[in-house]
């Protein structure tokens, strides 16, 4: 055998020990940790068994607690309510009793009420016992009346509802006149004080006007200049304008002529600025008109702008302020209409203020009366209707419009404005100086009145005076006694009113004089 075979036996014989050991050691580790296992899970067997004792000791100790204080709970539960049904059982006691004590008062009002009813049903049993009485008593009355009058009841009353209703009428009539009297006294009363105050505040210049102009010159020259060579320079200058230039023998002077005011305004002051400036010929004519023709413009802008401020009157269109302004050229029999509107504005608002309205509106609508005077030299129709166009065009209050449309009387007025307008207007118009008219209509206007009131019996002599304001009549007091004078000059108004057109108001002053005349000697 060799040395390696011994190796390797040695070796294997080694490994086999080793082998043998490892399972001997193996089976030994499994026995003592089985040993110890089965130590431990004894020891956790004792250890479950007496948390299991103590469990259910501590349970059963829980337990009689819980069972004290269920018992505990339950005392105090039966005793609460054994107190609650005592303090009900207590309320209801004393409900009872009230209810009890309730029901004996209602029977004893019950039995007064039946004794009241009894009693009460005695006396409307006397009662009806007299009533029938009384109308026994009334039945035998109304026979003996019946008998004595000669009237059945029915007459009786019928005669007397027909009288007593003609007294019920005479009297409602004679109230009626009484309250209408003393209104009419009162409201002429009223009205004579809002117009004088408004009179009496109102001041006003007037300074007639005409439909022409005239323009100083220098020089006799001057007129042969204007007419230029075959005439041009003055044609040129009607052309251009409108206007009529009269070249007569008045000394140093040229008469323009035209029924529109504002070109005869600009042509006014075109001549005069070629008369100083000596230059005149067809272009520098026609230049020096335009230049002030811009100028009338711009005048009258700004005249339209015072009359607003002048008046109170704010927020009015531009276009309506120009028309304004142009009014400044305007007349109607001689009064410059731009100043009778401001006066009519005036007026207007110093009428309202007394009435106690608010004067804004009324100022307004006597501002813009006229407005349509601007333009009836340009459009056809009345300055009434023009004026009512131009303010509903531009947006303007409807009660203005409705002033504007009835201040001459085209359409009833039916607000105290429109009627406020009215008055200013016609106090504006009919007080003295502020307007002429031709002294041929003047004239005729007076005989007329003089005529009317001497075509009555009685009249003696009659003068017109107060420039047709007023007429005196002096009256035959042999013919016409004090009552008859009343009604002479009653009728005498009603037929200057029926027969005559005029301005404002006439008085009628009828005088009766009787005069006893001795000489001693």
């Amino acid at each position: 055998m060799t040395t390696t075979t011994v190796v390797i036996l040695c070796i294997a014989a080694f490994l086999l020990g080793a082998v043998i050991a490892a399972v001997v050691a193996f089976n030994l580790g499994v026995r003592h940790r089985k040993n110890v296992a089965e130590a431990q899970i004894g020891s956790a067997e004792d250890e479950a068994k007496r948390i299991v004792s103590d469990a259910i000791k501590g349970a059963e100790a829980k337990k009689k607690e819980t069972i004290l204080e269920a018992k505990d709970e339950v005392h105090r539960l039966r005793a609460e309510a054994d107190k609650d049904i005592r303090d009900r059982r207590n309320e209801v006691q004393r409900q009872e009793r009230r209810i009890s004590q309730k029901e004996e008062s209602l029977d004893r009002k019950m039995e007064n009420i039946e004794k009241k009813d009894e009693i009460l049903s005695n006396k409307i049993k006397d009662a009806e016992q007299k009533v029938a009485k009384a109308e026994d008593i009334v039945k035998l009355q109304t026979q003996m009346l019946e008998r004595i009058s000669g009237y059945t009841s029915d007459q009786a009353k019928e005669y007397l509802l027909s009288n007593l209703e003609k007294q019920l009428v005479h009297e409602k009539a004679v109230k009626i006149m009484d309250i209408e009297q003393q209104t009419k006294d009162e409201a002429d009363k009223r009205a004579r004080e809002i117009v004088s105050r408004a009179i009496q505040r109102c001041a006003s210049d007037y300074v007639a006007e005409a439909t022409v102009s005239v323009v100083p010159l220098p020089n006799e020259e001057m007129k042969g200049r204007i007419i230029g060579r075959e005439g041009r320079n003055i044609r040129a200058i009607e052309t251009l304008t409108g206007v009529d230039l009269i070249i007569d023998d008045t000394p140093e002077a040229i008469t323009l002529s035209c029924f529109e005011p504002v070109r005869r305004e600009i042509a006014r002051i075109a001549l005069e600025n070629l008369i100083a400036d000596g230059r005149i010929h067809p272009a520098r004519i026609e230049e020096t008109i335009e230049k002030a023709r811009r100028e009338v413009d711009a005048t009258i802008k700004s005249e339209g702008e015072r009359a607003v401020i002048e008046a109170g009157v704010h927020g009015m269109h531009m276009e309506l302020v120009k028309l304004i302004g142009r009014l400044r050229y305007r007349t109607s029999y001689g009064q410059n209409v731009l100043k009778h509107s401001l006066e009519v504005s005036a007026l207007s608002g110093m009428m309202a203020t007394e009435l106690g309205i608010d004067p804004t509106i009324a100022r307004r609508a006597g501002l813009l009366h006229d407005i349509g005077k601007a333009l009836d030299h340009e459009m056809d129709g009345s300055h009434v209707d023009l004026g009512v166009e131009v303010a509903r065009r531009h947006k303007e209050n409807e009660a203005v419009i409705h002033a504007i449309q009835a201040h001459h009387g085209d359409v009833e007025a039916k607000t105290v404005v429109a009627c406020i307008v009215q008055a200013a207007d016609a106090l504006s118009a009919a007080r003295p100086g502020a307007r002429r008219e031709n002294l041929e209509n003047y004239i005729k206007r007076l005989e007329k009145l003089e005529e009317i009131a001497n075509s009555f019996e009685g009249v003696e002599n009659s003068y017109a005076i107060q420039a047709g304001r007023e007429i005196r009549i002096m009256v035959k007091p042999e013919v016409v006694n004090d009552d008859k004078m009343v009604l002479v000059a009653r009728d005498i108004v009603k037929q200057i009113e029926d027969t005559m057109d005029y301005p404002g108001q006439i008085k009628v002053h009828v005088i009766r004089e009787s005069r006893a005349i001795e000489f001693a000697k």
